[in-house]
């Protein structure tokens, strides 16, 4: 079982100037978000969402960075 599902993926070619990648995904029964700069998968930033509101989200390395790699697979 994958600790995560991306569920969807949006390139946006115009994200403040610099072209980035969004990926909502589930994990331990939690949705998230989480935007990359396309340029090199560093963070932009995450959110985890919890009863109608969007909270940063404090991820794991490890999860970030299958994350990361699933994302340059696709792209």
């Amino acid at each position: 079982m994958k600790p995560y599902e991306i569920k969807n993926m949006i390139i946006d070619d115009d994200f403040n100037g610099e072209e980035s990648v969004t990926a909502d995904f589930t994990h331990n029964d939690k949705d998230y978000s989480i935007t990359f700069k396309k340029e090199d998968l560093e963070i932009i930033n995450a959110w985890v969402f919890e009863d109608g509101s969007s909270l940063p989200a404090n991820l794991s390395g490890t999860i970030i960075e299958s994350i990361r790699e699933n994302i340059k697979k696709r792209i």
